[in-house]
């Protein structure tokens, strides 16, 4: 059952209990203690052999258990060999023999076969068969004083020495023998009583199995018989199907035949209709040509008085129009006569010329100046949109390093706040915390500061002046731990190194840490003054293979490699020098870096561009009144000019358009129309149509009686027609109706046929069935045995079933029971038998055994009272944590016969019920465990 390789448990000084849910390894923990303390397999109750709690698939299994002990622990090893179920065992990985290793636990009290101090699960229900004098020599062995159980075997043993002087040995032989035989007539006693319960649980058992075996005999022979049933019903139903089936039919046959013939007779009705109709469509068609002859000659008629009216429109407007041509004449001429000689207006309109000249050219230069500024405005546009891209970029970067300051020190974020909200309280500039205001030219390089910085500084606000960090570390009272630091008076920003850059390139130096990264000058002032980094190099790892010799030859007291700091030290005393390494770790605050020159370059840009576009916008708002004012005087000029031109052309367009009208009044006058003859003309036409109109209606009449004799004829065969179709479909509804009826008897026989098919194989199948069940032969009736059996047993397979279901879930809870169990049960009786026959006869023999042992028995029993008296006082409070009640005392049936004192155990779990003893039988399997 192991499922893993390798497990290690370390437990407590005081375990006494391992519980945990299904699978999850208790009984591998319980089992590893076993064996690695010299157990047998048998004491844990799983399998007989050692090499079966080696995981499956490997040749060797080791357990190992290191018990406390003064002066040294002890480590006791075992290793198990598959093959051929051996051990190997060694004490503090030193090889040993397996006395040696059972020498070590017996000294230690560490008894895993004793099941008062060792109990694995699979041996509880061992515990609770144990008999009250088993209970008691555990409990001694397990938690009594060593001498306690040694007392109890002198006190049994003391009767077979007490005569020894008194009597002679063939008696002191008898005596013994009689003892034994005493002893084993008890354990016996008690090995039957712990045989009988199973006995009876077996016989029990047996009585359950056996009426399931009936149960699931009689159970095919229940489903035959209903199945049977069913056949006999199903055939009853078929037969009156067939014959239904058979009486629809026939009543079907004179309502075909009928139906047939009415068919045939409406068929020749609907021929007659058809000609009708046709002789009908074809006079209709003459009748309608007629008509619309007709209606094409009053069509004719119509055209013609139309056209006569057209004539006389058209006459009455020539007569208009020659009324208002003379009226316009007439108009003109007079206008002509009024009109003086035009001056001449030609300066005028050379002097309008030149103004509109002069004013395109002043809007054509306005235009190329609005151009001209609207690009640029685009392009200082373009510049602002970059330079804020730009600035977002940088402020999102700063908004990260906020964060990062918010999330690992909120008080210092908070005072951040409040100092952007109150820096008019201050007379001198105020640096915010370092790790805000220093930016790294280059991230790679931010791990060197963060490593010469302290943290402390890192998140500290920098100050010129102290009354200003005094004023800021009150705070209106605010309770925020954060650091503050005060810049030098005097500044060392500027601060030169000890030496040039360039002296240390020899040795890997590439820059000192000040020129790596920027900062306010304060904050500069400060770091080069408290930290001077100005004066610490950074190497590579160039230096740091060389490290020896750089420490002797530059006298450096702080360097950087690619990965470590070194901090050398001389001592004043000795003058020798010492040197720490320590490796650098991982920058947190400045890996995001803002270049405050390019945002104070960038700010500075974006004001100039917006004062541009001010000054644009001003501008062009200028050029746009200037331009809306050429416009209007443009429209102006245009207006004047077009003035001047109309009133030179007007005298030369009068005597032009009356010259044209004199021309349309002369066609006029030539294109006069004679009333008088077009009525004449007309009148003749319609009489002629008339004539042929009175001929047209002559013939239309002679159509229409024609198709009325034909539509009556028509009328009196649909009639017929209509009274057939009716009889018709009166008697396909009959016929239906009687057709629906046999199709659905049809469909019924063909189903209860089927299903009779189906039910005489079921039939055939569960008798097969119930006949092998019952191990007949297939002409073999049901013995009477089997139906008597049978009527005792419940009718209903559902009744069976739920029968079987309760009698197999009774059998399955006798569990681990056979035969041999009764076979041994018969054979102790016998034995018991003859071994008390034989103790009653040696009985008379044993009358004067008497003899003091009060001393003995004081040490024994006083201290063995007391232990219980403890086990009990627990015990009890136990069960009363529980709402249950539980004692433990010592059981004495004859204060002489000390092989048969005990350890009772009472229990009570109902408050209903009383106490009684802790037994294999009486308690349920979890109250035994319990207790």
């Amino acid at each position: 059952f192991r499922t893993y390789d390798t497990c290690e448990v370390r437990p407590g000084p005081n375990l006494n209990m391992i519980v945990g849910a299904n699978g999850t390894g208790k009984s591998s923990i319980v089992c590893a203690i076993c064996l690695g303390l010299a157990g047998k397999p048998s004491f844990i109750g799983r399998a007989d052999k050692v090499g079966l709690f080696v995981k499956q698939g490997c040749l060797k299994g080791v357990v190992e258990v290191e018990l406390a002990k003064t002066p040294d622990n002890i480590i006791i090893t075992r290793e198990i060999q598959v093959v051929n179920n051996t051990s190997t065992w060694f004490i503090n990985r030193k090889p040993t023999t397996l006395k040696t290793v059972e020498e070590q636990i017996a000294a230690l009290n560490i008894q895993v076969d004793n099941l008062c101090q060792f109990l694995p699960q699979d041996r509880v229900g061992e515990f609770a068969k144990l008999s009250k004098i088993e209970l008691l020599e555990a409990t001694e062995k397990s938690v009594g004083p060593p001498e306690m159980y040694q007392f109890h075997c002198e006190l049994k043993n003391f009767r077979e020495k007490e005569r020894e002087l008194e009597v002679n040995k063939h008696i002191r032989e008898r005596e013994n023998l009689f003892r034994d035989k005493t002893n084993s007539l008890e354990k016996m006693r008690q090995r039957l009583e712990r045989y009988k319960q199973d006995v009876e649980r077996y016989h029990e058992r047996k009585r359950h199995l056996d009426l399931i075996e009936m149960l699931e005999r009689k159970r095919p022979w229940v489903e035959y018989e209903n199945v049977r049933q069913q056949h006999e019903e199903v055939k009853q139903s078929r037969d009156q199907a067939k014959e239904e089936l058979k009486n629809l039919k026939e009543m079907q046959f004179p309502v075909k035949k009928k139906i047939q013939e009415t068919e045939e007779y409406f068929k020749n009705l609907d021929i007659k209709i058809r000609d009708k109709a046709s002789e009908i469509k074809d006079v209709s068609q003459k009748c309608k040509q007629k008509q619309d002859a007709l209606e094409m000659k009053d069509k004719q008629i119509e055209e013609i008085h139309q056209a006569l009216r057209m004539k006389k429109d058209e006459e009455m407007d020539r007569q208009v129009k020659i009324h208002n041509t003379q009226k316009m004449i007439e108009e003109w001429k007079n206008e002509l006569s009024t009109m003086a000689v035009s001056a001449d207006l030609q300066p005028q309109t050379d002097a309008v010329n030149n103004e509109l000249k002069k004013l395109q050219e002043e809007r054509a230069n306005i235009d190329s100046d609005i151009s001209d500024l609207t690009a640029e405005k685009m392009n200082q546009k373009r510049e602002e949109k970059r330079i804020t891209d730009r600035l977002g970029q940088l402020n999102n970067i700063m908004n990260m390093k906020e964060e990062n300051l918010k999330g690992k020190f909120r008080d210092t974020h908070s005072a951040l706040m409040w100092l952007r909200n109150n820096k008019d309280k201050f007379k001198k500039k105020v640096c915010e915390p370092m790790m805000l205001e220093i930016n790294m030219k280059d991230n790679r390089h931010a791990k060197y500061v963060e490593n010469h910085i302290s943290s402390n500084d890192m998140r500290a606000f920098v100050f010129e002046s102290q009354e200003d960090m005094e004023k800021f570390l009150m705070r209106d009272h605010q309770k925020l731990r954060v650091n503050a630091v005060c810049a030098p008076a005097e500044s060392h920003a500027e601060s030169l190194p000890s030496r040039p850059i360039e002296e240390l390139h020899r040795y890997g130096f590439f820059s000192y840490l000040r020129e790596l990264f920027d900062a306010p000058h304060p904050v500069m002032s400060y770091l080069c003054s408290q930290y001077h980094v100005h004066d610490v190099p950074v190497g590579t790892e160039k230096t740091r293979n060389m490290i020896e010799r750089v420490i002797q030859e530059t006298k450096l007291r702080q360097i950087y490699t690619a990965e470590e700091k070194y901090i050398v030290k001389v001592s004043a005393y000795t003058n020798l020098t010492f040197t720490t390494n320590t490796s650098l770790r991982e920058a947190q605050f400045l890996t995001s870096s803002v270049d405050t020159d390019e945002r104070r370059q960038l700010e500075n840009e974006q004001q100039d561009i917006n004062n541009t576009l001010k000054s644009l916008d001003m501008h062009l708002t200028t050029l746009f009144e200037r331009q809306k004012h050429l416009e209007h005087r443009d429209n102006e000029l245009r207006q004047r000019k077009k003035e001047l031109l109309e009133r030179g052309n007007r005298r030369r367009q009068l005597e032009s358009k009356i010259g044209v009208k004199y021309d349309s009044l002369r066609q006029l006058e030539e294109d006069a129309i004679s009333l008088e003859d077009e009525y004449q003309q007309a009148n003749v036409k319609i009489k002629e149509i008339n004539t042929q109109k009175a001929r047209l209606v002559t013939e239309l009449m002679h159509h229409i009686k024609n198709c009325i004799s034909l539509n009556i004829l028509k009328a009196d065969l649909v009639l017929q027609s209509t009274t057939v179709a009716a009889e018709k479909n009166r008697l396909e509804s009959e016929c239906n109706e009687g057709s629906v009826q046999l199709r659905a008897a049809e469909q019924r026989f063909c189903e209860l046929d089927e299903r009779k098919r189906l039910l005489t194989e079921n039939c055939k199948e569960l008798l097969k069935k119930a006949q092998q069940v019952c191990k007949l032969s297939p002409d073999q009736r049901l013995p009477k045995e089997f139906q008597t059996a049978f009527q005792a047993l419940p009718t209903t397979l559902e009744e069976i079933d739920a029968f079987l279901n309760e009698e197999k879930t009774r059998a399955s809870c006798f569990t681990g029971l056979n035969a041999s169990v009764v076979e041994e049960y018969n054979k102790q009786i016998e034995e018991i038998q003859q071994l008390t026959e034989y103790l009653e006869e040696k009985k008379k023999e044993l009358d004067n055994y008497k003899q003091n042992i009060s001393q003995v028995k004081e040490r024994w029993l006083n201290p063995l009272k007391k232990l219980i008296e403890q086990i009990n006082g627990k015990f009890s409070n136990f069960f009363s944590s529980m709402q249950c009640v539980g004692e433990v005392d010592l059981h004495v049936e004859n204060e002489e016969e000390y092989d048969k004192y005990g350890i009772r155990i009472r229990v009570k779990f109902h408050r209903s019920t009383e106490l009684h003893e802790l037994t294999p039988y009486h308690q349920s399997g979890g109250e035994k465990s319990v207790s």
